[in-house]
């Protein structure tokens, strides 16, 4: 946690920047710690421990900006790291665009406390940490004959920011997480060994689902035994929660200022154009409590507050920074989302399935791209055929392709199953004709 003389020490360092030759400064401190207990077959493999703690420093001086960086957090070694800044600043070609916020737009305080850091994270006992890691192993270990290994862990973190703007920002976030993981190989059929995961994390112990992690991996590798391609052709193509949120990541990348300010955005000049079907609609939500993801202001000190994205396939909005909106002359939103949430469905991934005659349902994207200029993609995939509402066999070494406008518009379905545990809250999709290539 940071301490008074950390906040006294960052309100020094902006101080001195701004009676040092800047004209405004922005002041970052941070500290946080990570751990991880890392087992194969439910022994010790590797163990990490860290803290860390610095100092950040963006500089305007004379129509020139520059950030810097330092774990050195003492004043003799700041006050030299802070003019040799300004003083390396001034060599920079001058920017015009590089300016704060307008303070009417920061985070004026006063929200209630969002609970995304745990009071008790410091007396979590380390044999209690390995002891979760253990359980997970041993739901699997032993379980079937074709086990060749159970990876399991356990992770957490904590972290404390403080922020200042030198044209009126202060706030403070805290923040911590936990996280068990679960990893199974199997001998599969000749050579192969497929392998698969489940993870489960949560930024309060007490809320970290810990049973059944290990248990869920092995099912999942046990159903890929026999992989072969299918054959080519259009299908329905499901896509289960682990992964739905690869295929909006080139829909959000395209909504960036820096994408669209680079002209290298597919969804440039779309606002208010029809992008997905009727069937999506997503939703930016910053203030949910104890959620990953939740904050009251971004990376600027910006005030977030939630927004429509897309509305019944509408496009709503884009993700841009100060920077940006004053390269493009146009009016800043956000430097970037907090939680993003796809209005779901009523069926769950099992009756999304038996909805479906003809297709193919992805549990896994193996290699790929999405152009960023025309929206084409090509992905590796992995998963199961779909025939008469039913799986029938597993498949892999097959990719599908297309065009992200078009695949998002021919969403014809969204689940309830989103994982409540991730910032981005995508649950199952299904969409319609979708290329795939195999046999």
């Amino acid at each position: 946690m940071l301490s008074n003389n950390h906040k006294k020490l960052a309100e020094w360092a902006m101080d001195y920047a701004l009676s040092n030759g800047c004209q405004a400064a922005r002041v970052s401190l941070y500290a946080g710690s990570n751990s991880s207990f890392e087992l194969r077959d439910a022994k010790m493999d590797k163990l990490q421990q860290a803290s860390e703690s610095g100092l950040s420093l963006s500089l305007y001086v004379d129509g020139r900006y520059g950030t810097y960086s330092t774990n050195r957090l003492d004043k003799k070694e700041l006050s030299s790291f802070i003019k040799n800044g300004i003083e390396s600043t001034r060599f920079l070609a001058k920017d015009e665009a590089r300016i704060l916020p307008d303070p009417a737009r920061y985070y004026q305080g006063g929200r209630p406390d969002l609970q995304l850091l745990d009071p008790d994270f410091n007396s979590v006992d380390p044999d209690a940490k390995k002891a979760l890691a253990e359980d997970i192993a041993r739901e699997a270990l032993g379980k079937d004959p074709r086990i060749i290994s159970v990876e399991s862990s356990y992770g957490d973190g904590d972290s404390f920011n403080y922020l200042l703007a030198s044209n009126g920002f202060k706030g403070e976030s805290q923040r911590s997480w936990y996280s068990l993981s679960a990893s199974v190989a199997v001998k599969g059929d000749n050579e192969a060994r497929p392998s698969s995961y489940w993870y489960e994390s949560s930024p309060q112990l007490s809320s970290l689902i810990k049973k059944g992690i290990g248990e869920k991996a092995l099912q999942r590798v046990l159903r890929k035994i026999g992989q072969q391609k299918a054959a080519s052709g259009k299908y329905t193509l499901i896509v289960d929660p682990l992964n739905a949120a690869n295929l909006l990541s080139p829909l959000i990348s395209a909504l960036y200022g820096s994408a669209l300010q680079q002209k290298n955005s597919f969804l440039l000049d779309k606002i208010d154009t029809q992008i997905g079907s009727n069937a999506f609609t997503l939703i930016d939500e910053p203030h949910l409590t104890g959620a990953p993801g939740a904050r009251y202001f971004d990376n600027e000190g910006v005030a977030t507050q939630r927004r429509e994205v897309f509305r019944q396939g509408v496009l709503k909005t884009y993700f841009i920074d100060t920077y940006n909106a004053k390269k493009m002359q146009i009016e800043p939103t956000i430097s970037s989302p907090s939680i993003l949430i796809l209005t779901p469905g009523t069926n769950n991934l099992d009756a999304l399935v038996a909805g479906v005659d003809k297709g193919i349902l992805v549990t896994g994207f193996n290699g790929g791209n999405c152009n960023a200029t025309t929206g084409d993609f090509s992905y590796g995939i992995e998963g199961f055929l779909v025939e008469g509402g039913a799986l029938s066999r597993p498949v892999s070494e097959m990719n599908i392709t297309g065009n992200m406008i078009r695949l998002w518009s021919s969403l014809t379905e969204a689940g309830n199953d989103a994982r409540l545990t991730s910032s981005w809250r995508i649950p199952s999709l299904v969409f319609d004709e979708v290329d795939f290539s195999g046999l």
